[in-house]
């Protein structure tokens, strides 16, 4: 492995401060953001992304490769959960396999942001396609997880949200709705009354990760205290399964483009877990579905290893094949 592509990613000021709020944790102090400006930077994040994304398609137009990735991600979605449920129904029930599989063939917004900053590092870009990609990633995991838990649940009694519910959930999802929705006003937008707001979404942006991501270390730490009963089976589920997805990811999507920004972000998506859209999902399709398990399995051991080992990895796989 590159360590100086390891050691720029694990001084990146961004990290630092998820650093800083796992450590604040951790000591029991009193630091914290409120509810309400958490709420706002995230919203600010997903409208960032998804505008500029917009922008950047506007830019590129829809061509082959496009559609081809547009396909491709729904495809890593949908098979994705498909192995992990049958791995982890050996060891879970059928509702936490279902749940833990729609969580790691959905995807992280939050991943995502840190990926984007990663390749800027890297001073690489990536099509601003796949920001649609990413959108569209979200609900085929959630349904096809759904349809694994109706299939092979042991009891005879269904969950209580019906299928249609949880389509339309997946679909209206705040975050999934925001970037979608910033997505198209982005690619509709006019070329020159959109620069009037590019100070706001480009200039500020890092500023507003870097505390998202310091209120990410301090959720992380606390949800990690609650995962610790479930022992080293998921703990290491919760490596090795993003750890194959992302190298098989940086491998194959050669197939599907030559862009080295491109295939990192397929990598990191097909990498990444739900820790937002999916938890949302499970309260109404698998209530059973113990959250203390695929919450703390995605944002506490998934993120913090993507963000620390698995970007750097899948970047040089990418870069060296």
């Amino acid at each position: 492995m590159d360590f100086q592509i390891l050691i720029a990613d694990i001084t990146n000021p961004t990290l630092l401060f998820f650093i800083l709020g796992i450590v604040a944790t951790l000591l029991k102090s009193d630091l914290e953001i409120p509810p309400s400006s958490s709420k706002f930077i995230s919203l600010y994040l997903l409208f960032s992304i998804g505008f500029k994304g917009g922008q950047e398609l506007a830019h590129s137009g829809f061509n082959a490769e496009i559609i081809n990735s547009l396909l491709f991600g729904v495809a890593l979605a949908s098979v994705i959960p498909f192995y992990v449920f049958f791995i982890l129904k050996q060891k879970l029930s059928t509702s936490d396999a279902g749940a833990v599989a729609a969580a790691y063939g959905s995807v992280s917004a939050v991943t995502f942001v840190a990926a984007a900053a990663f390749v800027e590092i890297q001073k690489i870009t990536f099509g601003g396609h796949m920001v649609a990609v990413m959108a569209l990633m979200e609900a085929p995991a959630i349904i096809v997880g759904v349809i694994l838990m109706r299939r092979f649940s042991d009891s005879t009694s269904s969950e209580s949200g019906s299928l249609k519910s949880v389509i339309h959930h997946a679909f209206t999802n705040g975050s999934v709705l925001m970037i979608i929705g910033s997505l198209v006003i982005g690619l509709i937008a006019d070329t020159k009354q959109a620069e009037g707001i590019k100070p706001f979404t480009t200039d500020i942006f890092k500023g507003f990760l870097a505390l998202f991501l310091l209120e990410m270390g301090m959720v992380t730490a606390k949800r990690f205290a609650a995962f610790r009963k479930y022992g080293l089976f998921a703990f290491f589920v919760a490596i090795l399964i993003p750890a194959f997805n992302g190298c098989m990811v940086a491998l194959i999507s050669s197939t599907i483009t030559a862009d080295v920004g491109n295939r990192f972000i397929f990598a990191i998506l097909a990498a990444s877990a739900s820790y937002i859209a999916v938890p949302a999902a499970m309260r109404l399709a698998a209530p059973k579905a113990d959250p203390g398990l695929y919450i703390p399995m995605a944002l506490g051991v998934t993120f913090p290893f993507n963000i620390t080992v698995g970007m750097p990895l899948y970047y040089l796989i990418v870069t060296s094949t």
